[in-house]
């Protein structure tokens, strides 16, 4: 089985998103080994290690060094950690959902890079500094750049000759559990209702001022936010009697929450972290047949204006929440319908097996090119990928937006190419002769 080596900022055991919706797919197929960010640790450095589910093995990298991240100074520390983690011989895939740890390519001899672009990470709070540079270089190595919505793709295309739109997709069986609406969450014992629910992380993507204001339009509304507090003062929450702060809960549990809401809320502030963000409980709401209330994020308003009510201002916001406690059961029953269309059209197995296609059809690519094929047939090759390929890009992002700029796929100019380190923030390209 081969083996794809990923790179990721997040932790496994934090909220259940789109690396583990991927990777415990692509499972099936690969052995996935996860590099975590380092954890300060006095002594030697180790890597300590957990198979959450079959073949599947989440690597913490332990090291003395206190600095946070794939920080250039835990480079030294982290790269004979990692050259250990690949069997002799192998070339294993390497996939990246953070440009930081790029440094760390020099320790692997990969047959396929990866970068599957999830977020807009340099638009966060308290991003490195090197995060741009280390993402154009990324781009400059990469095989295949995926992206987690229609505002990334249209973002990094560009940069890029493979880019694909894989935004973010449902497990319509899991969310589903939540129609039955008897099975509440027991947290909500003491919660009277109605209620309005948010679930994942409270942060600067949150319109904390918007969700005040929601609370104090009705004091018998009870506003659930389930989900951990990450980079901001807890201090600067919103309190109330009437607003609920149930902390960060398993992926298993998400469907009892969901069942004891009356609405879903999305109430993201409008600012640099947001921009380009593809919020995946969207599609796990409507899976919950739940009305859905959001401010004008561009990946929830372009595809879903027409089931999502979009409200631009807090008053707007307010009168969209009362409008869905207030729906006929033929508006109810008209709502269904359409989100059952939505999801229907997607769902996480079929985006790990098309990514699967695609690296595959780029690894052989780049095998026909290393190999010196007769020109015939590697003509023959990259028609062939560049009918499929093009059908799986234009397919994503067309399911979100009816009408795309997307350029006609052709062949990584990376195929073949070496791969050397300059130094921490610096990675160059030798094109073999």
């Amino acid at each position: 089985m081969p083996t794809i080596i990923v790179f990721c900022h997040l932790r496994w055991d934090f909220v259940f998103q789109r690396p583990q919706h991927l990777l415990t797919r692509l499972a099936q197929y690969y052995n996935i080994i996860v590099v975590e960010e380092p954890i300060y640790h006095e002594g030697a450095s180790f890597l300590h290690k957990t198979s959450p589910s079959a073949n599947i093995t989440i690597c913490q990298p332990h090291t003395s060094v206190r600095a946070p991240g794939f920080h250039d100074d835990q480079l030294s520390l982290l790269q004979p950690l990692v050259m250990d983690l690949v069997p002799e011989g192998e070339n294993p895939i390497v996939w990246f959902y953070t440009p930081m740890a790029l440094p760390i390519l020099q320790s692997l001899s990969p047959s396929l890079i990866v970068y599957d672009c999830m977020d807009e990470l340099a638009a966060f709070r308290n991003s490195p500094k090197q995060l741009l540079q280390r993402e154009a270089a990324l781009l400059g190595l990469a095989d295949l750049v995926f992206t987690g919505g229609p505002s990334l793709y249209e973002a990094k295309r560009t940069r890029h000759p493979s880019v694909h739109c894989f935004a973010s997709s449902v497990d319509v069986q899991h969310f589903e559990q939540a129609l039955d609406r008897l099975n509440s969450h027991a947290a909500h014992r003491d919660i009277s209702g109605p209620r309005l629910g948010f679930y994942g992380v409270i942060d600067e993507r949150l319109d904390l001022d918007l969700i005040a204001a929601v609370a104090d339009a009705h004091a018998q509304w009870q506003i659930v936010l389930v989900g951990p507090v990450v980079k901001i003062d807890p201090a600067s929450l919103p309190r109330r009697d009437n607003i609920h702060y149930l902390g960060q809960q398993s992926y298993e549990a998400l469907p009892q929450f969901l069942a004891g809401w009356d609405i879903c809320m999305l109430p993201f502030a409008l600012n640099e972290a947001t921009k380009f963000i593809s919020p995946t409980k969207v599609l796990e709401y409507m899976a919950a047949e739940l009305p859905v209330v959001s401010t004008p994020i561009t990946d929830v308003m372009q595809p879903y204006g027409d089931v999502v009510s979009i409200a631009h201002t807090p008053e707007q916001f307010i009168k969209a929440c009362e409008n869905a406690l207030a729906l006929s059961e033929q508006q109810r029953a008209t709502m269904v319908t359409r989100m059952r269309e939505v999801v229907a059209t997607t769902s996480w197995n079929a985006t790990a097996a098309q990514m699967r296609e695609l690296m595959q059809e780029s690894q052989a690519q780049k095998l026909a090119v290393s190999t010196a094929m007769p020109a015939e047939l590697v003509s023959g090759i990259a028609a062939l990928t560049k009918h499929s390929s093009s059908a799986i890009r234009a397919e994503n992002v067309s399911a979100f937006r009816k009408s795309s700029n997307a350029q006609p796929f052709s062949a990584n100019k990376n195929s073949g190419s070496a791969y050397a380190l300059l130094d921490g923030n610096t990675i160059a390209k030798q094109a073999m002769e």
